[in-house]
């Protein structure tokens, strides 16, 4: 298993398009991705599981992999957050 944490640095956050933009990133590896707040755990390849996080902006978000491209997965889906998802 390899994770990392991220901040979520954008203003609103989590919302459905960054949700959406998380997911279909995440359906590109084989490996198994979870997401985590520290209070829930979701599904990194599950749009309703990643938009019940309620991520708001400066949330620590935990993103773990298990699987052979592990962490090439661990790593974009954490670019991916820490860019803002391209807004603000």
């Amino acid at each position: 298993m390899y994770q990392k944490t991220v901040v979520v640095p954008n203003r609103l956050g989590v919302h459905a398009r960054p949700a959406a933009l998380i997911v279909k990133k995440a359906a590109l590896f084989a490996c198994e991705i979870t997401i985590s707040t520290g209070v829930e755990e979701v599904n990194g390849k599950s749009i309703m599981g990643v938009m019940t996080l309620a991520a708001g902006q400066g949330t620590e978000l935990l993103i773990s992999a298990s699987g052979e491209d592990e962490i090439s997965a661990v790593d974009e889906l954490c670019a991916l957050v820490a860019s803002g998802f391209g807004e603000d």
